[in-house]
């Protein structure tokens, strides 16, 4: 089995559309599948009917967008199997309201600096809910102004350094996201948790009430992943994996199944709320 639960297409940050990425998947030997636009899940129905038509389990699922309240960092949760994603969908809205709003600062100064207009922006991110820097950087490439989407210019514009024109939203609260997610009856994974500045954020998410953390995934390094699988078993959280696959828009050379998730976590996850089920219900008994 070869289970990859992260991967974005154009309906976010990703280049790719859903049928293509479906067909790569399946080329690739990708058993299961999870599609998580960031704060979008517009594309699951049609993942699940194209995957089903080429025998590739599609999980439902949506990579939502949170800050953390002492950091000020962007946390991202990953949803997956929400019983009512209806009541997602105004979380989802704040938030692409939100990005919206950033995402215009950035193509003003993009174009202060740039011979690019705001309007060749849209057009590069057409067909995407949003404009993401990759979207700012596919202009510049179009223009002729760079030669690739995440290279030198990239980690100028969008890093942290001076010259930086990277503008961060204001999103809701880390710990208010993941009780949103448990109330529309999702299960709430961490994504890429060795890329925050420590793992403070992951330790105050699992004490209320996290379910599970990304173990395997080209964010994480090999002695993050170790540490990151080792303390999953511990805390007795669920362990995923997948390759954030986002075409050409990658920050690495990576594919759709690069990193996966182990068959007996992937059993883990999907027979989760069944065993959260019975644990209620046993207690629920001895009182």
């Amino acid at each position: 089995m070869l289970a990859d639960l992260h991967c974005h297409t154009k309906l976010s940050d990703g280049s790719m559309g859903i049928e293509d990425i479906i067909n790569l998947a399946k080329k690739r030997g990708v058993t299961a599948l999870s599609i998580t636009d960031y704060d979008c899940m517009a594309g699951n129905i049609r993942a699940k009917i194209i995957g089903d038509r080429h025998g590739i389990t599609l999980i439902h699922g949506v990579e939502i967008s949170s800050s953390d309240s002492e950091t000020g960092e962007e946390v991202s949760i990953l949803c997956y199997m929400s019983d009512f994603p209806d009541r997602l969908e105004g979380l989802c809205h704040r938030n692409l309201i939100a990005r919206k709003k950033a995402a215009q600062y950035m193509m003003l100064k993009a174009s202060q600096r740039f011979p690019i207009t705001p309007d060749f922006i849209l057009k590069c991110a057409q067909g995407s809910t949003n404009v993401y820097p990759s979207h700012i950087m596919s202009a510049l490439v179009e223009s002729g102004l760079d030669t690739t989407i995440c290279g030198n210019l990239y980690k100028k514009l969008f890093g942290k350094s001076a010259g930086s024109i990277s503008v961060r939203p204001k999103f809701e609260d880390s710990v208010s996201v993941l009780e949103a997610i448990h109330e529309a009856g999702g299960i709430a994974v961490l994504a890429n948790p060795g890329k925050y500045s420590s793992y403070d954020i992951m330790e105050k998410l699992v004490k209320a009430g996290l379910d599970g953390i990304e173990v395997w995934t080209p964010g994480n390094t090999e002695e993050q992943t170790q540490y990151l699988a080792a303390y999953a078993k511990k805390n007795k959280l669920l362990a995923t994996g997948g390759s954030g696959f986002k075409g050409r828009f990658n920050t690495e050379c990576v594919s759709v199944g690069s990193y996966s998730t182990p068959e007996k976590q992937f059993n883990d996850l999907m027979s989760y709320k069944a065993r959260q089920k019975r644990k209620k219900k046993a207690a629920a008994e001895a009182e």
